[in-house]
C-alpha cells in the first residue's frame, strides 16, 4: 500500500465540482530551481510536491486496491531515460526504432518527451521528492520511435512517422505490453497505422492515444486524430487546472475521455523532476494519466479483455449528463477506482456494453439471494388453525359441564331449603333460658 500523501477529499466529489465548474485544479507552486530551468540534463532537481492531478484521478483510494503490479505499459515516443531515479527500477527493456545512434533498447530520450510520460506512469518514490506515478508498480517497455519533433531532427529523417510508429505499437504488442501509451497523433489516416492498432488489440494490447494539440498542429480543424480514433484505441483531450477541456484540445467524435493535462510534476531527462504544462495543457500528458489508469483496471481485472477495460473507464467517467458524451471531454473525467469497482449491468448508464461478459447484474442479486429448501409438511398455519379449533371446542365443552354443575347445584340447594321450612312449622317452640342456664 502506497503512503497517504494525496489529499483524502473523495476524488469523485472533487471530479464532480471541477464538471461544475464550482472547484479548480490547486495550481502547483513552481520551485526557484524549475523556474530558472534547473531542471536541465545534469542538474537533477526535485521537489516535495506531490503532482496535484492525482488527487483529482482518485490514486489514494485505488492503491489499497491496485498498483498496477504485474502490467506491462509501453511508452511509444521518443525513449525513455532509465537512469532517473524514479525510473531506474520500472523501465524493463525496449527497442530503439530511430537508429540515430542512441541506446539500441530505447533507454536513452534527448527530448525528454518520453521520460516525462513514464514519470506520469510509473515514477517510483523517492526520498526527497514528491514525484509518483499514478500506477506506481507497473513494468515499463521503452519503444523509441522519434529523436525529436525539431527541424533538424525531421530533416535527417528522425522526426514522427506513421510508419515508425505503426512498427512500434507491433513490437509493444508481440512484447505481450496491455497498456501501450502513443502521445502522438496525425491528422491523416493510414492503412499501416490501422492494421497496427487492430493487431495490438487482437494480442490483448488496449492503444491509449492523444485526441489531438491544436497548439502544435500543422492542421488545427477539429476532427479524428490517429492513431486515437481506430477502433481499439482510447482517445484522450486535456483538462486545464478548472477541470475543463478548453480549445487546446483538438475536439471531434473521436474523443473518449479527459485527464489532466497541465502543471505536470513528473521526471525529467538527465535530471530529477520537473514541471511540465505550466499553463496551457497538453494532450499528451493527459494520455499518460489515462493510460496509469487503465493499467490500473487492466492489474485488477487480468481476465477481462481491452475492450472491457476501457468500457470501464468511460462507463465511469465524471460527466455532466451520465447518458451522453461530448466532443470536447467524451465521456468525461477518468476515475479509476470507480472503473475497477463498477458492477456492469442493463442499468448502467454511458457507453454501450461491448462485452455481454462484463454484464454482472445477475451475478450481483445471486451473491444477496437465499435458497431456501422445500418443506413438504403440513403449513404451520394449517396446524395453528387445527389447534384454535380444538381448543375452541374443549372450550365450549368446559363451560357447558360446568354451567350444567352450577344448575345442579342451584336445584338441590332449593330442595334442601323447601324442606327446612316445612320441619321447622312442626317442631314445638323452644323453651327460653333452658339452653342458656
Amino acid at each position: 500500500m502506497r503512503t497517504a500523501r494525496v489529499p483524502r477529499l473523495a476524488a469523485a466529489v472533487i471530479a464532480t465540482m471541477l464538471a461544475a465548474g464550482v472547484l479548480t485544479l490547486a495550481p502547483v507552486s513552481t520551485p526557484t530551481a524549475f523556474a530558472a530551468g534547473e531542471c536541465d540534463p545534469g542538474n537533477p532537481t526535485y521537489t516535495t510536491e506531490v503532482p496535484s492531478a492525482l488527487a483529482l484521478l482518485q490514486a489514494q483510494k485505488t492503491w489499497p486496491r491496485s498498483t498496477g503490479a504485474g502490467v506491462l505499459v509501453a511508452v511509444v515516443d521518443s525513449g525513455i531515460d532509465a537512469s532517473n531515479v524514479h525510473l531506474k527500477d520500472a523501465v524493463v527493456g525496449g527497442r530503439d526504432f530511430v537508429l540515430d545512434g542512441e541506446n539500441p533498447e530505447g533507454f536513452s530520450d534527448p527530448a525528454g518527451h518520453g521520460t516525462a510520460i513514464a514519470g506520469q506512469i510509473a515514477a517510483r518514490e523517492f526520498s526527497g521528492s514528491g514525484v509518483v506515478g499514478l500506477a506506481p508498480d507497473v513494468d515499463l517497455l521503452s519503444v523509441r520511435v522519434y529523436r525529436d519533433k525539431d527541424d533538424e531532427s525531421v530533416r535527417l529523417g528522425f522526426g514522427p512517422t506513421t510508419a515508425r510508429m505503426a512498427e512500434g505499437i507491433r513490437f509493444a504488442a508481440d512484447s505481450q505490453a496491455k497498456i501501450i501509451n502513443v502521445s502522438l497523433s496525425d491528422v491523416v489516416p493510414t492503412a499501416e497505422l490501422e492494421e497496427a492498432v487492430a493487431y495490438a488489440a487482437s494480442r490483448g494490447s488496449l492503444i491509449v492515444a492523444s485526441a489531438g494539440n491544436r497548439v502544435t498542429a500543422t492542421d488545427t480543424t477539429d476532427g479524428p486524430r490517429y492513431p486515437a480514433a481506430y477502433p481499439g484505441a482510447l482517445a484522450v483531450s486535456a483538462l486545464d487546472a478548472r477541470g475543463v477541456v478548453t480549445d487546446a484540445s483538438i475536439h471531434g467524435p473521436h474523443v473518449e475521455v479527459a485527464a489532466p493535462g497541465v502543471q505536470i510534476l513528473t521526471t525529467a531527462t538527465g535530471a530529477g523532476d520537473c514541471l511540465y504544462a505550466a499553463e496551457e495543457p497538453s494532450t499528451s500528458f493527459a494520455t499518460a494519466y489515462v493510460s496509469a489508469a487503465a493499467a490500473l483496471v487492466a492489474a485488477a481485472h487480468p481476465e477481462e479483455t481491452p475492450a472491457q477495460w476501457k468500457y470501464r473507464l468511460m462507463a465511469t467517467g465524471v460527466r455532466n449528463n451520465p447518458d451522453t458524451r461530448d466532443d470536447e471531454a467524451g465521456w468525461g473525467i477518468v476515475q479509476p477506482f470507480d472503473a475497477i469497482n463498477l458492477v456492469a449491468g442493463a442499468t448502467t448508464r454511458g457507453p454501450e456494453n461491448p462485452d455481454p461478459a462484463l454484464d454482472n447484474t445477475d451475478a450481483a442479486l445471486q451473491q444477496a439471494t437465499v435458497v431456501v429448501q422445500p418443506d413438504h409438511s403440513e403449513s404451520p398455519i394449517t396446524i395453528t388453525r387445527e389447534a384454535t379449533v380444538v381448543v375452541i371446542v374443549a372450550s365450549l365443552t368446559l363451560l357447558g359441564t360446568i354451567a350444567i354443575i352450577i344448575i345442579f347445584r342451584r336445584r338441590r340447594a332449593a330442595a334442601a331449603a323447601s324442606a327446612e321450612d316445612s320441619d321447622a312449622a312442626e317442631a314445638p317452640p323452644v323453651r327460653p333460658g333452658l339452653l342458656g342456664s
